[in-house]
Protein backbone atom coordinates (compact mmCIF):
# COMPACT_ATOMS: atom_id res chain seq x y z
CA UNK A 1 0.00 0.00 0.00
CA UNK A 2 1.35 3.41 -1.02
CA UNK A 3 1.98 5.85 1.79
CA UNK A 4 1.13 9.53 1.40
CA UNK A 5 2.02 12.78 3.10
CA UNK A 6 -0.77 14.39 5.13
CA UNK A 7 -2.26 17.81 4.36
CA UNK A 8 -0.37 19.75 7.00
CA UNK A 9 0.84 23.19 8.03
CA UNK A 10 4.26 23.79 9.58
CA UNK A 11 4.92 26.95 11.57
CA UNK A 12 8.23 28.63 12.40
CA UNK A 13 8.98 31.93 14.11
CA UNK A 14 8.39 33.87 10.87
CA UNK A 15 6.78 31.46 8.42
CA UNK A 16 3.84 29.17 7.82
CA UNK A 17 4.26 26.30 5.37
CA UNK A 18 0.87 25.16 4.10
CA UNK A 19 -0.80 23.51 1.07
CA UNK A 20 -1.08 25.65 -2.04
CA UNK A 21 -4.43 27.39 -2.52
CA UNK A 22 -6.14 28.90 -5.56
CA UNK A 23 -5.70 32.36 -4.02
CA UNK A 24 -1.94 31.82 -4.55
CA UNK A 25 -2.29 31.83 -8.36
CA UNK A 26 -1.29 35.50 -9.00
CA UNK A 27 1.68 35.48 -6.60
CA UNK A 28 2.84 32.05 -7.79
CA UNK A 29 2.69 33.17 -11.41
CA UNK A 30 4.71 36.30 -10.70
CA UNK A 31 7.33 34.37 -8.72
CA UNK A 32 7.81 31.72 -11.40
CA UNK A 33 8.41 34.33 -14.10
CA UNK A 34 11.46 35.69 -12.28
CA UNK A 35 14.75 35.70 -14.19
CA UNK A 36 16.59 33.59 -11.62
CA UNK A 37 13.81 30.99 -11.56
CA UNK A 38 14.07 30.72 -15.33
CA UNK A 39 17.85 30.36 -15.13
CA UNK A 40 18.05 27.60 -12.52
CA UNK A 41 14.88 25.55 -13.00
CA UNK A 42 12.88 23.89 -15.76
CA UNK A 43 9.76 25.87 -14.99
CA UNK A 44 8.23 26.71 -18.42
CA UNK A 45 8.62 30.32 -19.51
CA UNK A 46 6.55 32.37 -19.64
CA UNK A 47 4.68 30.83 -16.72
CA UNK A 48 0.95 31.54 -16.95
CA UNK A 49 -1.87 31.75 -14.45
CA UNK A 50 -3.41 28.71 -16.12
CA UNK A 51 -0.19 26.82 -15.41
CA UNK A 52 -0.22 27.97 -11.79
CA UNK A 53 -3.87 26.96 -11.38
CA UNK A 54 -3.23 23.51 -12.89
CA UNK A 55 -0.27 23.04 -10.54
CA UNK A 56 -2.35 23.97 -7.49
CA UNK A 57 -5.56 22.12 -8.33
CA UNK A 58 -4.29 19.12 -10.31
CA UNK A 59 -0.56 18.33 -10.21
CA UNK A 60 0.15 19.00 -6.54
CA UNK A 61 -2.85 17.00 -5.21
CA UNK A 62 -2.05 14.14 -7.61
CA UNK A 63 1.58 13.97 -6.46
CA UNK A 64 0.52 13.84 -2.81
CA UNK A 65 -2.25 11.28 -3.36
CA UNK A 66 0.09 9.01 -5.33
CA UNK A 67 2.66 9.20 -2.54
CA UNK A 68 5.32 10.72 -4.76
CA UNK A 69 5.74 13.99 -2.90
CA UNK A 70 4.34 17.15 -1.38
CA UNK A 71 4.17 20.83 -2.38
CA UNK A 72 3.98 23.50 0.32
CA UNK A 73 3.55 27.25 0.04
CA UNK A 74 6.00 29.26 2.16
CA UNK A 75 4.16 32.27 3.59
CA UNK A 76 5.01 35.03 6.02
CA UNK A 77 3.39 34.46 9.40
CA UNK A 78 2.30 38.08 9.86
CA UNK A 79 1.38 39.17 6.31
CA UNK A 80 0.43 35.71 4.94
CA UNK A 81 2.20 36.75 1.74
CA UNK A 82 3.57 33.95 -0.46
CA UNK A 83 7.38 34.05 -0.28
CA UNK A 84 8.30 30.71 -1.82
CA UNK A 85 7.68 27.02 -2.45
CA UNK A 86 8.99 23.82 -0.87
CA UNK A 87 8.71 20.60 -2.88
CA UNK A 88 9.27 16.99 -1.86
CA UNK A 89 9.65 14.61 -4.80
CA UNK A 90 10.99 11.14 -5.68
CA UNK A 91 9.79 9.87 -2.31
CA UNK A 92 10.72 6.29 -1.41
CA UNK A 93 8.53 5.14 1.47
CA UNK A 94 10.44 1.88 1.94
CA UNK A 95 13.79 3.63 2.31
CA UNK A 96 12.09 6.63 4.00
CA UNK A 97 13.87 9.05 1.69
CA UNK A 98 12.77 12.07 -0.36
CA UNK A 99 14.27 14.88 -2.44
CA UNK A 100 13.74 18.45 -1.25
CA UNK A 101 13.78 21.55 -3.44
CA UNK A 102 12.80 25.19 -2.96
CA UNK A 103 12.22 28.51 -4.67
CA UNK A 104 12.08 31.94 -3.02
CA UNK A 105 10.39 34.99 -4.52
CA UNK A 106 12.81 37.72 -5.67
CA UNK A 107 11.51 40.30 -3.20
CA UNK A 108 11.98 37.87 -0.27
CA UNK A 109 15.59 36.83 -0.91
CA UNK A 110 18.23 37.64 1.64
CA UNK A 111 15.86 37.15 4.59
CA UNK A 112 16.82 33.56 5.41
CA UNK A 113 13.45 32.19 4.32
CA UNK A 114 14.83 29.33 2.20
CA UNK A 115 16.94 27.90 5.02
CA UNK A 116 14.23 28.44 7.64
CA UNK A 117 11.60 26.67 5.54
CA UNK A 118 13.91 23.84 4.49
CA UNK A 119 15.04 23.23 8.07
CA UNK A 120 11.47 23.20 9.39
CA UNK A 121 10.46 20.74 6.68
CA UNK A 122 13.42 18.50 7.49
CA UNK A 123 12.61 18.52 11.20
CA UNK A 124 9.01 17.56 10.43
CA UNK A 125 10.09 14.77 8.09
CA UNK A 126 12.51 13.28 10.60
CA UNK A 127 10.35 13.63 13.71
CA UNK A 128 6.75 13.19 12.56
CA UNK A 129 7.19 11.16 9.37
CA UNK A 130 10.16 9.08 10.57
CA UNK A 131 12.20 9.70 7.44
CA UNK A 132 15.87 8.73 7.41
CA UNK A 133 17.29 10.68 4.47
CA UNK A 134 16.65 13.91 2.58
CA UNK A 135 18.47 14.66 -0.66
CA UNK A 136 19.09 18.00 -2.38
CA UNK A 137 20.66 18.74 -5.75
CA UNK A 138 22.12 22.14 -6.58
CA UNK A 139 23.63 23.35 -9.83
CA UNK A 140 27.40 23.70 -9.57
CA UNK A 141 27.28 27.46 -10.22
CA UNK A 142 24.32 28.13 -7.92
CA UNK A 143 26.27 29.23 -4.86
CA UNK A 144 23.22 30.74 -3.14
CA UNK A 145 21.45 27.40 -3.09
CA UNK A 146 24.60 25.66 -1.90
CA UNK A 147 24.80 28.03 1.06
CA UNK A 148 21.24 27.11 2.04
CA UNK A 149 22.15 23.40 1.98
CA UNK A 150 25.20 24.04 4.15
CA UNK A 151 23.31 26.19 6.65
CA UNK A 152 20.75 23.48 7.41
CA UNK A 153 23.48 20.89 7.95
CA UNK A 154 23.57 19.05 4.62
CA UNK A 155 26.65 17.02 3.68
CA UNK A 156 27.99 17.15 0.13
CA UNK A 157 28.19 13.62 -1.24
CA UNK A 158 29.62 14.23 -4.68
CA UNK A 159 29.10 15.58 -8.17
CA UNK A 160 26.91 14.34 -11.00
CA UNK A 161 28.86 15.51 -14.01
CA UNK A 162 26.97 17.35 -16.76
CA UNK A 163 23.66 16.23 -15.24
CA UNK A 164 21.96 19.63 -15.00
CA UNK A 165 20.51 21.93 -17.65
CA UNK A 166 20.73 25.60 -16.70
CA UNK A 167 19.45 28.45 -18.86
CA UNK A 168 21.14 31.61 -20.13
CA UNK A 169 19.29 34.56 -21.65
CA UNK A 170 20.60 35.54 -25.08
CA UNK A 171 20.89 39.10 -26.37
CA UNK A 172 17.61 38.74 -28.28
CA UNK A 173 15.79 37.83 -25.04
CA UNK A 174 15.45 34.12 -25.75
CA UNK A 175 16.74 31.41 -23.44
CA UNK A 176 19.43 28.90 -24.37
CA UNK A 177 20.37 25.72 -22.54
CA UNK A 178 23.78 25.14 -21.01
CA UNK A 179 25.00 21.98 -19.31
CA UNK A 180 26.51 22.04 -15.85
CA UNK A 181 27.11 19.67 -12.92
CA UNK A 182 24.83 18.80 -10.04
CA UNK A 183 26.18 18.79 -6.50
CA UNK A 184 24.37 16.11 -4.48
CA UNK A 185 23.68 16.84 -0.80
CA UNK A 186 22.16 14.66 1.88
CA UNK A 187 20.67 15.35 5.28
CA UNK A 188 20.24 12.68 7.94
CA UNK A 189 18.54 13.05 11.34
CA UNK A 190 21.86 13.30 13.17
CA UNK A 191 23.01 16.14 10.87
CA UNK A 192 20.39 18.50 12.30
CA UNK A 193 22.30 18.66 15.56
CA UNK A 194 24.72 21.07 13.89
CA UNK A 195 22.10 23.33 12.35
CA UNK A 196 21.99 26.69 14.12
CA UNK A 197 18.82 28.42 15.21
CA UNK A 198 19.77 31.65 13.48
CA UNK A 199 19.91 31.10 9.71
CA UNK A 200 20.63 33.60 6.95
CA UNK A 201 20.87 33.12 3.19
CA UNK A 202 20.70 35.03 -0.05
CA UNK A 203 17.89 32.93 -1.49
CA UNK A 204 18.49 29.96 -3.70
CA UNK A 205 17.13 27.27 -5.92
CA UNK A 206 17.66 23.55 -5.89
CA UNK A 207 16.97 21.38 -8.90
CA UNK A 208 13.19 21.87 -8.48
CA UNK A 209 11.99 18.92 -10.60
CA UNK A 210 9.49 19.71 -13.31
CA UNK A 211 6.05 18.16 -13.62
CA UNK A 212 5.84 15.18 -16.00
CA UNK A 213 3.78 16.94 -18.68
CA UNK A 214 6.33 19.77 -18.83
CA UNK A 215 9.02 17.48 -20.26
Amino acid sequence: MTSTFPNISISTERLVLRPLEEDDVPALTEMMNDEQVAAWTDIPQPFTEDGARAWITEEAPAERTAGRGLDLAITEFITQRLVGIIRLTKTDWHVRSTELSYIVAPWARGEGYAAEAALATAQWLFSDQKFERIELRTAADNTASQRVAQKIGCISEGVLRSACIAHVRAEDGTWTDTRTDYIVWSLLPEDLEGAGEQLADTGGFTSFPQFPHWN
